[in-house]
């Protein structure tokens, strides 16, 4: 497994930014995936996360109704559409695949993860 995430940037407050995991084995096709955000100083949460089909997913409570996780298995890729960004959601985002088809909360449940994208929200 190959995860490459992109889509990060530095934006305004109330902007929007759409992060992408692409896995160019299209290992992850299987497999429940998982977006985290580190923030410095703090410990790596999970933000969302999405089964194999796409057909449940998880949201941490801070981001809820503002963070939308989908997925396009033809292109072996999961997005991480983020609305009204505020400052609290600067962290690099890492994407990360799950042992089995449905997605993990904890870390342990994750068995390939992608280098990380750097989200700056500014106020």
């Amino acid at each position: 497994v190959q995860l490459q995430a992109s889509g990060g940037g530095s934006v305004q407050a109330g902007d929007s930014l759409r992060l992408s995991c692409a896995d160019s084995r299209r290992t992850l096709i299987n497999n429940g995936v998982g977006w985290f955000r580190q923030a410095p100083g703090k410990e790596r949460e999970l933000v969302a996360a999405i089964t194999w089909d796409g057909g449940s997913s998880y949201y941490g409570g801070s981001v809820k109704g503002r963070f939308t996780i989908s997925r396009d298995n033809a292109k072996s890729t999961v997005y991480l559409q983020m609305n009204s960004l505020e400052p609290e959601d600067t962290a690099t985002y890492y994407c990360a695949v799950a042992r089995g088809d449905y997605y993990a909360i904890p870390e342990s449940g994750y068995i390939y993860w992608g280098q990380g994208t750097l989200v700056t929200v500014s106020s």
